[in-house]
């Protein structure tokens, strides 16, 4: 999908005077359906659920917005880009949406969102009822995860901005198609579309300082990982197994130190299965959900 077709099922909520672009099929006033909001991952954009939306709907009021600095909310020079001040926002535009209740999904960078959303719930702040959590292919343990080289030039305060303004489509798409576990599977259009969302509006000048949340993710290691261990919410995590970065092996061990949680691992899918297997990726979200109000 075009980002001009993606930016026409959406719209723009502004909060603390930040222009944030969001996709919720329950905008025309039907809320009777129970609220799945979605959070997406780095450095992609809201776009990446454009194949699993419809299906979503069809059970869910679905919420998904761009995260500040990402595809086409705004990107602003003077800002943290703090994982924490991204959940600040994301309960906001929640609130502000008239979301009462919702089951969580994060992916890669909106695990740590959600994590820390969940750090919050366990101590009783609360502004948002929230159902369920599912995580998906997200190095909370970052210790474990296999970071790509563009990852770590970016994230350096002297390299990052220059890496940054000499990184190219090309590379992108190159990196890209080496965290699917069928390359052939994520097309050139998608591609296309992602580097346009990256790139758009200066996306490149903020880029190193989104990169700054591998940073926040050692800093909060204690809080985020002992908000899984003692989670007070139904826990889920969904896994493309072929994952290079955070492969089944790092699901099984974020499974294993979450009593109670449930893990679903999809074979034969890299670090996007939403993107690359969006059938089966879907049917087992419905699945963990269903199985978290039992």
């Amino acid at each position: 999908m075009k980002a001009e077709d993606w930016r026409a099922r959406g719209a723009y909520h502004t909060l603390n005077g930040q222009s944030l672009f969001v996709v919720d099929t329950g905008a025309e006033g039907a809320h009777d359906q129970p609220t799945l909001v979605l959070l997406h991952g780095y450095p992609t954009s809201s776009h990446d659920y454009y194949r699993v939306l419809d299906d979503l709907a069809g059970n869910y009021r679905v919420v998904i917005h761009d995260h500040l600095g990402f595809g086409l909310s705004d990107k602003p020079r003077d800002y943290s880009y703090s994982l924490l001040e991204q959940a600040d926002v994301a309960l906001l535009l929640w609130q502000r949406l008239g979301v009462r209740s919702a089951h969580v999904f994060g992916h890669d960078y909106g695990t740590s969102v959600a994590t820390e959303l969940l750090a919050r719930w366990n101590r009783g702040f609360r502004p948002v009822h929230l159902e369920s959590m599912t995580l998906c292919n997200g190095s909370m343990h970052i210790e474990l995860a296999k970071l790509r080289v563009i990852q770590k030039l970016l994230r350096n305060h002297t390299l990052g901005p220059l890496v940054a303004r000499l990184s190219s489509q090309r590379v992108f798409n190159r990196n890209m198609r080496r965290l699917w576990h069928d390359p052939d599977t994520l097309s050139q259009s998608d591609l296309d579309t992602m580097w346009e969302l990256l790139t758009r509006d200066g996306g490149k000048a903020v880029l190193p300082n989104i990169t700054q949340y591998l940073r926040d993710r050692v800093l909060f290691w204690h809080r985020w990982l002992g908000a899984l261990q003692q989670g007070q919410l139904p826990l889920g995590f969904l896994w493309g197994a072929e994952d290079p970065i955070v492969g089944a092996d790092v699901a099984e061990v974020h499974h294993s130190e979450a009593p109670g949680s449930r893990l679903t691992v999809l074979d034969r899918v890299g670090h996007y299965p939403m993107l690359e297997a969006p059938d089966r990726w879907t049917e087992a979200l419905l699945e963990l959900i269903t199985s978290s109000r039992q």
